[in-house]
C-alpha cells in the first residue's frame, strides 16, 4: 500500500534502540513524566483512530505487558470516555504489568473498560470478540521485541489477520522489527500505524512497507529538544514531495546541450525491450540527448517506439568507444545478457571512466568476477542481485535492507540503490536514504529498466550522484502511483510508468516555477 501524507512525514529515521534511548532521555534527564508521555501517545492515537474511523463501532484493544500495552489500555479509556464501545484483551497476563503500564491498566478499569486475560477467554473467546468488533487496536508487542513472536501472541496475530478487520497499530505492527523492517514470523497487517517520539526506519522498508498501512508520525511535543539525547538517525526519509522541490527550473533560453547526453548500452538478442525502455525513460525524464547502443536487430523497433532516440546497432564492444566519447553519462546493463556481447560492453563502459548507472546484467557480470570499485557509478540492484554481489542469500539482504545497502556501498563505492519495498540508497559517509511510496503494480518485469533510464537522465542533469539517485527513485515511484490511477495494479506495465513521467514532472515544474516567480 502506498504511504500517504508523505509530505508530512519526518526526515530523520531511527533504530528502535535509539527511540527507546530518546524516551529515557526525556524521562530521566528532561523531567518528562513517563505516564504523562504515555497519555499523550494514547490521545494522539485516539485522534488518529477517529480521523480514519469517525464512527468506529466496537473497538477491541489487544494489549501486551510493556508500555505498548499501556498505550492500548489508555486508548480504550479514551474511547470509553467518549461513549465508544471498547474492551481490552490482555494478551500478556495483567499480573505481569508494572510501572506506567500498570497505571494505564488501572486507569482503564477506573473508566469502566472491560479487561479480560486471554487465558480466561476459553477456546472460542477470542473469535467471539473478533466477530463482534469492527476495529482492532494492536498494542501487543513494542519496539523492544525482536525475533519470532511466541504464543499466545503468534496465535492472536494470525487470528486477527484472518478476521479481515481493520487494524490500528500503536507504534508498530506486532511482530515487525522496528529497526530493520523484517519479520521473523507472524506480523500484524495494519491499516494505519501511529508511531511516536521518533520515526522508526523499519516502518518504511522491507516487510514494514507492506504491513504498516498508512504511517502517521506523532512527535508528542514535550517542549524538549531531543538532539541532546546523542542519538543519531539511522537513515533519512525522502519522498517525491521533498525531492521535487530540488528539481531545477528550466530557463526560457534552454537548449539540449544543457541537460546532458545519456548513452544507454543494453539489449542483447531476445532482450531488446529492456534497452528501449531504459532509453525512452531517460528521454522522458529530461535528458537533452539519448543514444541507445544495442544489437542491430533491435534498431528498427527502437526507432519505431521512440524516434527521438539516436540508435546504433553494435556487434562488438570495440564499436562502443566512439559513442562513449560523445556521452556524459552511461546506463549499462538492462537486457545486456552475460555472454560475450554483454561482457565486452561492460568492459568498455568501465574503462571509459564516465559517470554510469549499472543495472541488471551489468551487476550480474560484476558478481562473477573481481568487481571494479569506483566513485563514478550508481548501482541499482534488486535483492537477488544484491545477494549475488554480497555472496549471501536474498533472505540475508531482506533481513536488514539498510545494512545490506551500506555493505554493498562500502565494498563497491559510488551510490547503491537497493530496490524493493522501501527503496534504500547508500552513499559514502552520508546517512542512508529510504524512499517511501510506490505500489504493487511495480512487481513486474522491466520496471527496473525504467528506473535505470530515469537515474541516468537525472545524473546527466544534476551531476550529484546521491541527489540524482534519490530523486530518480522518488520520481519512479511517483510515476507508478500516477499510472495506477488509469491502469490499476494488475495491468500496470513499464511503458505506462514511462508515459506518466511527463505529467509528474510537469506538476513539479509548475509549482517550482510559481515559487520562483513569487520569490522575485
Amino acid at each position: 500500500m502506498p504511504i500517504r501524507n508523505a509530505s508530512s512525514l519526518p526526515e530523520a529515521l531511527y533504530s528502535a534502540d535509539s527511540v527507546r534511548a530518546i524516551d529515557r532521555y526525556l524521562i530521566d534527564q528532561q523531567g518528562v513524566d513517563g505516564f504523562e508521555l504515555m497519555q499523550a501517545a494514547a490521545r494522539a492515537a485516539f485522534r488518529q483512530l477517529l480521523r480514519h474511523w469517525p464512527v468506529p463501532g466496537s473497538i477491541l484493544v489487544l494489549c501486551g505487558a510493556g508500555n505498548n500495552g499501556g498505550d492500548g489500555y489508555l486508548v480504550a479509556a479514551n474511547a470509553h470516555r467518549h461513549g465508544i464501545a471498547a474492551r481490552c484483551i490482555a494478551v500478556a497476563p495483567t499480573g505481569k504489568l508494572a510501572g506506567d503500564a500498570l497505571n494505564a491498566l488501572n486507569r482503564a478499569r477506573a473508566e469502566g473498560v472491560s479487561v479480560e486475560d486471554i487465558g480466561e477467554l476459553g477456546e472460542d473467546g477470542l473469535e467471539k470478540h473478533l466477530a463482534s468488533a469492527t476495529l482492532v487496536v494492536d498494542a501487543m508487542l513494542g519496539t523492544g521485541v525482536t525475533g519470532t513472536p511466541r504464543e499466545p501472541f503468534a496465535g492472536v496475530i494470525r487470528r486477527v489477520n484472518e478476521s479481515g478487520l481493520p487494524v490500528l497499530a500503536l507504534d508498530l505492527p506486532s511482530g515487525l522489527n522496528a529497526t530493520t523492517g523484517s519479520a521473523a514470523g507472524d506480523v500484524i497487517q495494519a491499516k494505519v500505524t501511529v508511531t511516536f517520539i521518533g520515526a522508526k526506519a523499519g516502518l518504511y522498508t522491507g516487510v514494514g512497507a507492506g504491513v504498516c498501512g498508512e504511517v502517521v508520525f506523532e512527535a508528542l511535543d514535550t517542549g524538549h529538544d531531543i538532539s541532546g539525547s546523542g542519538q543519531r538517525p539511522l537513515a533519512r526519509l525522502q519522498s517525491w514531495a521533498q525531492c521535487k522541490e530540488q528539481l531545477p527550473v528550466r530557463p526560457l533560453d534552454a537548449h539540449k546541450g544543457r541537460f546532458g547526453h545519456v548513452l544507454v548500452v543494453a539489449g542483447d538478442r531476445g532482450f531488446g525491450g529492456a534497452g528501449i525502455m531504459a532509453a525512452e525513460a531517460a528521454s522522458r525524464a529530461g535528458a537533452g540527448l539519448v543514444t541507445l547502443a544495442t544489437r542491430p536487430e533491435h534498431v528498427t523497433a527502437a526507432l519505431a517506439r521512440c524516434p527521438s532516440l539516436m540508435v546504433h546497432g553494435l556487434i562488438h564492444g570495440s564499436e562502443l568507444p566512439p559513442l562513449l566519447a560523445r556521452a556524459d553519462v552511461v546506463v549499462c546493463g538492462p537486457g545486456m545478457g552475460k555472454l560475450a556481447w554483454g561482457q565486452q560492453m561492460l568492459q568498455q563502459v568501465e574503462q571509459s571512466g564516465l559517470p554510469r548507472v549499472l543495472d541488471a546484467d551489468a551487476l550480474n557480470l560484476m558478481a562473477g568476477r573481481v568487481p571494479v570499485v569506483s566513485d563514478s557509478h550508481i548501482l541499482t540492484p534488486h535483492p537477488g542481485e544484491a545477494a549475488r554481489l554480497l555472496g549471501c542469500d536474498v533472505a540475508d539482504v531482506e533481513a536488514d535492507r539498510v545494512s545490506a545497502a551500506r555493505r554493498l556501498q562500502t565494498m563497491l563505492g559510488g551510490v547503491v540503490l537497493l530496490k524493493g519495498a522501501g527503496t534504500v540508497i547508500a552513499s559514502g559517509s552520508a546517512l542512508p536514504v529510504i524512499v517511501p511510496g510506490g505500489n504493487p503494480g511495480l512487481a513486474t518485469g522491466g520496471m527496473g529498466d525504467v528506473l535505470s533510464g530515469i537515474a541516468g537522465a537525472l545524473l546527466a542533469q544534476l551531476k550529484d550522484p546521491q541527489q540524482a539517485t534519490t530523486m530518480a527513485a522518488a520520481l519512479h515511484l511517483a510515476a507508478a502511483d500516477q499510472a495506477v490511477q488509469t491502469y490499476g495494479y494488475m495491468g500496470l506495465t513499464p511503458t505506462d510508468v514511462i508515459s506518466a513521467l511527463p505529467k509528474v514532472l510537469w506538476e513539479a515544474e509548475k509549482v517550482n516555477s510559481r515559487d520562483d516567480q513569487e520569490a522575485l
